[in-house]
């Protein structure tokens, strides 16, 4: 029986030295993503949801901004041209509550808004991109 009770002391103490042990698990990014076009909206949050990410996608600005208010993200993706406020509008509505918050704003045309001088924090992609194109954006001004 003293076998036994030693292999049994013996696993007690491994299983204690495992459920000590934690492992980092890195937070999933989570992107804000807006874009009035059905088929676009779809396909480009399909092109997004790679890896560990939480993508929340809107129709509208007023609808992102519903979601910024009740949700955590790390970047937010718009479109420039939406309908009732444009994504413009959108970037300085949440820039105004959140100045360092990590915006993209995607549009089918080359920008002429100066957005590159909004900070660090907020660039400009045009339409349509490629998922390599928005990562590296992504990973260039996104800081988790």
């Amino acid at each position: 029986m003293a076998g036994s009770k030693d292999a049994l002391i013996t696993a007690i103490d491994q299983s204690h030295r495992v459920s000590y042990r934690t492992e980092y698990m890195p937070t999933p990014r989570r992107i804000l993503y807006v874009e009035d076009n059905d088929i676009v909206r779809e396909v480009t949050a399909e092109l997004l949801a790679q890896d560990e990410r939480i993508i929340v996608a809107c129709a509208s600005a007023e609808e992102a901004l519903q979601e910024f208010v009740k949700q955590q993200f790390d970047v937010v993706v718009t479109d420039v041209s939406l309908p009732v406020m444009s994504g413009i509008e959108l970037a300085r509505s949440i820039l105004s509550s959140r100045p360092h918050m990590p915006i993209i704003v995607a549009s089918g045309y080359d920008l002429d808004f100066g957005i590159e001088n909004w900070g660090d924090n907020v660039r400009s992609i045009i339409k349509p991109f490629e998922a390599l194109e928005i990562e590296a954006l992504m990973d260039k001004i996104v800081k988790i």
